[in-house]
């Protein structure tokens, strides 16, 4: 089955306490790389989700997003720092003795130096926080799973489109291919028989003809080319990532139609060419986006 590099899925998670919403993002890339966001409470579970999405994903750019809805999930603690309020207090008394004033330091005149308090966040972890984080995390997965899989289904059916329009080139120039060189053979002799008014020998042409069949044969690359479609045709089927297979068949075949290029002296076989070319293109560009 053909799966995708590309999708998105979601999935929330609740209790009493708090509420778990986990986003999954993947586009296409050469490996597997994963970006994880999530709360500070919840970082000593991050090998936990990037194993459990493992179990779906191959390949591709991944981008995780946790977040946590709440009101117990932070605790407020407040504190003084007593150094810097004896500063303060003494800084005040020795203004209060310089200028001969005559208030003193008041509570109210503390609490104006916000600077001196000093407000603490305890992260609150509750007891069954894991088991609600993994199982948005699962739904997540199950939901990027289900778009992957349809949109890999549907790049597997253009795949055979185009893979069919190929193979049919590719059959229409092997069966054509024998006829350049009896084409080049006639207007040899046509040729030779205008500059040597007809005194060349038969076994002359038939030398020459040969020497132009062994310089522009192309069975082999033809015969190659029917392999790596058969086998790209196969490989859609399989169940395990085959992007990186299909990828490989792809630039193959790219390499044969090259080769039969620069072979063929024939301006029919190089319109075909030049619509294989064109065909391998678009197969390249869907091929990426598969795991």
């Amino acid at each position: 089955m053909v799966t995708s590099m590309t999708g998105y899925g979601r999935e929330e998670a609740a209790n009493e306490q708090v509420k778990i919403f986990a986003e999954i993002k993947t586009v296409n890339h050469r490996f597997c790389e994963y970006t994880i966001r999530m709360p500070r409470q919840l970082l000593v579970l991050e090998e936990k989700v990037k194993k459990k999405a493992n179990q779906y994903i191959r390949r591709g750019r991944v981008e995780i997003f946790i977040t946590v809805e709440g009101d117990s999930l932070v605790s407020k603690n407040v504190k003084i720092d007593w150094d810097l309020a004896d500063q303060y207090v003494s800084l005040m008394d020795k203004v209060k003795g310089k200028y001969n004033l005559e208030s003193s330091v008041t509570l109210q005149d503390m609490l104006q130096l916000e600077s001196i308090f000093v407000t603490e966040e305890v992260p609150i972890v509750p007891t069954d926080l894991e088991a609600l984080l993994m199982e948005a995390v699962s739904g997540a997965l199950e939901n990027l799973k289900k778009m992957r899989t349809q949109e890999g289904q549907e790049l597997a059916q253009d795949l055979q489109h185009q893979l069919k329009k190929f193979g049919e080139i590719v059959v229409g120039v092997k069966n054509y291919a024998p006829s350049v060189v009896e084409k080049y053979k006639a207007r040899l002799a046509i040729k030779l028989a205008e500059l040597t008014e007809g005194l060349i020998e038969d076994s002359r042409i038939v030398t020459e003809a040969a020497i132009f069949a062994d310089k522009c044969d192309i069975n082999e690359e033809l015969t190659r080319l029917e392999s790596h479609v058969q086998q790209f045709s196969e490989t859609l089927t399989h169940g395990e990532p085959i992007g990186r297979k299909l990828d490989f068949l792809v630039q193959e075949m790219n390499r044969e139609v090259n080769t039969i290029g620069s072979k063929a002296n024939d301006s029919t076989i190089t319109k075909e060419v030049v619509e294989m070319k064109s065909l391998l293109e678009k197969l390249k560009e869907q091929v990426q986006n598969i795991e």
